[in-house]
């Protein structure tokens, strides 16, 4: 499962997300409501963990653009322990459920499946077939012709990233902050260079594109 993390406070975020990654959850992190609601909008996400007091954008001015916008996915909001207003406004702004702070783990990670369970659809598909390649986003696996690919972590970091958001062109720069990090520095042509890897083991060709360039815009899967 992919989880966002909308939450300011470093060493907090950091320490949910080592937790959630030993989970076998799949994490990202954002530290302010702006890039927040930018990520909740345009990648797909099982649950997204969202702090009330953010800078930029507040938590439930987060959870209202996402509901306004038809966007369903599952929200645990995480407030001071003692001040109810914010539980309810968050609430009534569209969360889907809250901890207050601090909380334990146990009860972080149980509330979360909770929510993921009571979503009636997936958000991402769990298979993604482009021709004969299949991505299997659950099982981490891809196979060519029913054939499994064996894929570096970072080339799968890129493939999957791609699938799943299919049918969206992804500029450079964001997979470069979605792949190598949010402070990564732009290294030669190294976006270029994976996407090549990644079609050479995938079997793509002209005439039956896996990875499609859009001039002037970056990639987009199939």
């Amino acid at each position: 499962m992919r989880i966002l993390i909308i939450e300011d406070e470093e060493r907090l975020a950091g320490i949910i997300a080592r937790v959630l990654t030993q989970e076998r959850f799949t994490v990202d992190v954002v530290s302010d409501g702006e890039e927040g609601l930018h990520a909740a909008l345009t990648d797909a996400y099982d649950a997204i963990i969202l702090d009330r007091m953010l800078p930029k954008l507040d938590g439930a001015s987060i959870v209202r653009e996402l509901r306004a916008e038809g966007n369903a996915t599952p929200v645990l909001m995480l407030t001071a322990l003692g001040d109810l207003p914010d539980r309810v406004e968050g609430l009534n702004a569209g969360a889907d459920d809250y901890l207050g702070k601090p909380f334990a783990f146990e009860e972080l990670l149980a509330r979360l499946r909770a929510l993921v369970r009571r979503t009636d659809r997936p958000l991402a598909p769990d298979l993604v077939e482009v021709g004969p390649v299949a991505i299997d986003l659950r099982g981490r696996t891809v196979e060519r012709s029913g054939e499994p690919v064996d894929l570096s972590a970072r080339e799968y970091a890129l493939l999957e990233l791609l699938a799943r958001n299919r049918g969206h062109v992804l500029s450079k720069d964001t997979i470069l902050e979605r792949v190598w990090g949010i402070d990564a520095e732009p290294q030669g042509n190294v976006v270029e260079l994976y996407v090549f890897y990644l079609r050479r083991k995938l079997g793509h060709t002209a005439a039956h594109p896996v990875i499609r360039t859009v001039r002037g815009a970056g990639y987009v899967l199939g």
